[in-house]
């Protein structure tokens, strides 16, 4: 659907919208035959099924495994194949950098590299935070540009940071430097196309010089003494979510690029106590009544999934699940709860299945779901829609919508 039509039918009112997503929240059966959704206790959930209408959502296509980004982008009503983002945009975007036009950004991952050229930490240990920060800021006083062009390092999260190019005309259609898997040599970063622009080889050329001018400040670090450099992108801010359907916005976020997504749409992002579940729900309940659309994300369903930790993805949801009865007192006319992709523990990935979606709301139409889980939603009415659809069904629940034609 495209967004000046959706943007052209929105109506003023004084409807609220809670939107939670549960990252990662889609699974396959586990050891018992369950998902994590099926064998939780979820009351509160599964009365909100009853009370509400269920279904399914691609979050870019069917067969499609996504990322992150594009898949928050698509619940935030954006075609994900359309407006791209990547992965270095996102994360500085979530922290308190500036960007300025032309910034050409990439995600730095802090890794150990061994005498013989090869990775044998990708994340170099999981430094913590106050690491990271520090390791940053000492690139950021060994390095400040680059055969004249501008460098800038920002922290992101524990052993994530960025790096942005400024001053030059360059193009981000580059390959990730990170191989992907310990025991390999780094890999040069080089233009994705056949027949690369002179501005694309320019910024590999400023990509790969910056690796090894980090590995030599870093050379005497015994965890993050080298970076890999990946999701080049340049800045470009999406279309404003709080113009196109004219609300107030804010995100609840834990995680840098969570918050990125939700700040390069113009939502507002609330920056502090968000460690716990129970605090960045404390936060919704805060900031709801000066708010009409809240996005809160919760980030260890997807956690535990990438572990192959099932257990303690059940235990997440659960979690969450005794905390719903809070959000519901809020009477926000609609609540939905889903997932930005499936990340099934015995996968230990995001995948191409389907997520689970549940709308709790004015004017609703109940379906026979009374539960909210895969199997349930099988049977929902809400069926199988993109996610990039799923905006829409927020605003006419919330009475947002005017009618199209006479």
């Amino acid at each position: 659907m495209e967004l000046s039509f959706l943007s052209s039918l929105v109506v003023e009112n004084a409807s609220k919208v809670v939107l939670v997503v549960l990252d990662g929240l889609g699974d396959l059966p586990g050891p018992e035959g369950k998902t994590a959704l099926e064998a939780a206790a979820t009351p509160n959930l599964d009365r909100l099924a009853e009370e509400g209408v269920c279904g399914f959502h691609d979050p870019v296509a069917p067969g499609i495994t996504p990322g992150s980004g594009p898949a928050h982008i698509a619940l935030f009503g954006y075609d994900p194949l359309r407006f791209t983002i990547g992965r270095g945009v996102l994360d500085t975007a979530g922290t308190a950098f500036e960007f300025a036009a032309g910034d050409l950004a990439a995600r730095i991952n802090f890794a150990t590299i061994g005498p013989d050229g090869r990775i044998r930490d990708r994340r170099a240990g999981r430094i913590a935070d106050a690491e990271g920060l520090r390791v940053t800021e000492r690139l950021a006083r060994a390095i400040r540009d680059i055969d004249g062009v501008r460098v800038l390092f920002q922290h992101v999260k524990e052993y994530r940071a960025a790096a942005v190019f400024r001053g030059a005309e360059l193009e981000a259609g580059l390959k990730d430097s990170d191989p992907q898997k310990e025991g390999l040599p780094p890999l040069p970063v080089e233009p994705a196309a056949a027949e690369p622009s002179p501005r694309a080889l320019r910024a590999a050329r400023l990509a790969n010089a910056l690796i090894e001018r980090a590995r030599t400040v870093l050379a005497d670090e015994p965890a993050a003494n080298f970076v890999m450099l990946r999701g080049f992108d340049l800045y470009v801010p999406l279309p404003n979510f709080c113009e196109l359907y004219r609300w107030r916005a804010a995100a609840v976020a834990a995680y840098p690029m969570y918050k990125g997504v939700a700040r390069l749409a113009g939502m507002r992002v609330v920056e502090e106590g968000q460690s716990t579940l129970e605090q960045e729900v404390a936060l919704v309940e805060r900031e709801l009544p000066r708010t009409d659309f809240l996005f809160l994300h919760v980030k260890k369903t997807d956690s535990a999934g990438e572990d192959g930790n099932f257990a303690a993805k059940v235990k997440v949801i659960e979690e969450f699940d005794r905390l719903v009865p809070r959000l519901v007192a809020l009477r926000p006319e609609v609540l939905c709860v889903t997932g930005d992709h499936s990340t099934p523990c015995a996968m230990r990935s995001h995948s191409f299945h389907p997520v689970p979606l549940l709308i709790r709301g004015q004017n609703v139409r109940r379906d026979a779901a009374r539960a909210f889980h895969e199997s349930a939603c099988l049977g929902g009415g809400l069926g199988r829609i993109r996610a990039s659809e799923l905006m829409a069904l927020l605003l006419a629940h919330a009475g947002r919508l005017a009618k199209f034609g006479a």
